[in-house]
């Protein structure tokens, strides 16, 4: 999960290398319940959004990559759509389907992304929320437009950092913890930007929809090939502020991929560090994040 703030940041900022920081995916699947407690939703807006640009009825058939605990296949399900949700984590699985009964046309593959056996030319849409920098870039996105449909639409959703004046103090109070206790973490954190950089930026990449994804997020997952797969990428973004105690920070933190690579005593000298922050300001900790939905139809020739 790629969010803006320190606290909520899943981009894989120390990685060595790209198979490396694809392998950090599989700790969620370790902090299932926590993950489901603590990970924020996404605004209904932009899944409204991308339903309707997608043109989509209810029955129509759609795949997930990545469901995680099923917080974006419910909202889905809320649209009447028939979901094949794809997820390599067992435990995230057997929870998704726990909190879903019941309430709709859904069938969990438990599979990576790679190793799903998906039909081609089949889905009216695919959705990915937080979670497409996990698969190998190599060849994701020819997965994904191999199994849409003709002129089928991809939507990625995650939360970008945003520069915002109202919560810059904040931010560089968080950031200054982290490089005091994580500085390689801290080093390769991804960018910041407003509202109008994102957009514009977006906006200049609009012809390779990987190029629009690897810019938001500060990934690694640009390639060329995939050019020639989707047209015209387009954001939709909604600004998000939150105010959040140590506690609530401390325990998103202890879903993201990074922080499991962290040593118990930083763990708890950010955690230590972060209650003093609290205390010290004598009110929540406050952040601003931008819910970010990137959509690109499958080109004629793919």
């Amino acid at each position: 999960m790629t969010d803006a703030t320190p606290q909520a940041t899943d981009a894989t900022p120390a990685a060595t290398d790209g198979a490396t920081a694809r392998s950090y995916g599989r700790v969620f699947d370790t902090v299932a319940a926590e993950y489901d407690r603590n990970r924020p939703a996404y605004p209904d807006e932009l899944v409204a959004h991308a339903v309707a640009l997608a043109g989509l009825r209810p029955g129509d058939p759609v795949l997930e990559i990545g469901c995680g605990t099923g917080q974006l296949t419910g909202s889905l399900l809320r649209h009447g759509l028939k979901v094949t949700a794809v997820e390599p984590g067992a435990n995230l699985v057997a929870l998704a389907a726990q909190n879903l009964a019941g309430q709709g046309d859904v069938e969990f593959i438990n599979a990576g992304l790679e190793d799903a056996e998906l039909p081609r030319d089949d889905f009216r849409a695919a959705f990915a929320a937080s979670s497409f920098h996990w698969p190998d870039p190599d060849t994701s996105w020819r997965l994904v437009a191999d199994a849409l449909g003709p002129a089928g639409v991809f939507a990625l959703m995650q939360y970008t950092g945003l520069d915002d004046e109202s919560t810059a103090a904040d931010l560089a109070a968080m950031m200054e913890i982290f490089r005091a206790h994580a500085p390689a973490l801290a080093a390769e954190w991804p960018a910041y930007r407003d509202i109008d950089a994102t957009i514009a930026g977006v906006a200049r990449r609009r012809g390779n929809l990987s190029e629009v994804w690897a810019w938001l997020g500060s990934y690694d997952l640009a390639r060329d090939y995939a050019a020639a797969l989707f047209d015209d990428a387009e954001i939709a973004a909604i600004p998000v502020e939150l105010e959040q105690t140590a506690q609530q920070i401390v325990a998103l933190l202890g879903t993201m991929s990074y922080w499991a690579r962290l040593s118990p005593e930083q763990q708890q000298a950010i955690s230590s560090a972060t209650e003093a922050l609290h205390v010290r300001l004598g009110r929540p900790i406050r952040s601003s994040t931008l819910a970010t939905l990137v959509t690109a139809r499958r080109t004629g020739d793919s």
